[in-house]
This record gives structure tokens, sequence and C-alpha cells, in this order.
């Protein structure tokens, strides 16, 4: 079963992308710090944030100063995806989006903690 995900571009304190997966009625969210990767090869850090409700995939506009992610957002790529394997630690998914196409991986660094993960194509 296909599920929609969003990637927002987000200009707060520190330039960084939101990656969100529709799952259980919520977007799981990945903050990450670098652009998310387009090609084979390329691994990101990955920073597992609060749930988002599904209404947030559309939102794009400025979070007002004073408020927890102020700045601007933009959608930078949305799309649908397939979930293939989902466990603790491991999400592997294919993206069907405008610049996120084919097979990804989120893989948690176990001995980092739970919120760090690595973010790449597969």
């Amino acid at each position: 079963m296909e599920k929609i995900f969003v990637v927002h571009e987000h200009h707060a304190s520190h330039l960084h992308w939101d990656l969100r997966l529709e799952d259980n009625g919520v977007l799981v969210s990945f903050a990450i710090p670098k652009e998310p990767p387009l090609a084979k090869g390329k691994k990101n850090l990955a920073i597992k944030v609060e749930d988002h409700p599904l209404s947030y995939a559309d939102f794009e506009g400025v979070i007002s100063e004073g408020h927890y992610g102020a700045g601007t957002v933009n959608i930078w790529d949305n799309g649908t995806y397939q979930l293939f394997k989902k466990t603790p630690s491991e999400y592997i998914v294919s993206f069907n989006g405008k610049k996120l196409s084919g097979k990804y991986m989120l893989i948690r660094f176990k001995k980092a903690g739970e919120n760090q993960w690595l973010f790449f194509k597969n």
C-alpha cells in the first residue's frame, strides 16, 4: 500500500530538510542536516524528531519567531512511498517523488542512541 511522504526544506536557525513519512495516521519525521541524497553512495545523518499530524504534509510558510522551528518552510519534494520493511531500527522504502525516486534506507545507529539514523539511497 502506498503512503504519502514529504520533504520540507526548513530555513530555521540552521538550514535542514525534514523527511516525513505517513505511518499509522501521523507523519513520522526526521531532520536531515544536509540535502537528501539523490544518488547511491552518499549517506546522510537523520535525526528522529517528534511525529507531526498528517495535515502538516501540505504546509508551506513561515513559522513565527518564538515558536518551535521558527523560520521558512518550503516543500522540497513530495509524493508517495511504498514501505518494504519497518523495524525499530530500520526502514526500507521506495519513493515515488519528483526528486526522491527509488529505494532508500533509514538505519538507526544503535550505539549512538535512538534518535540518530543514517539515510541513504540503496
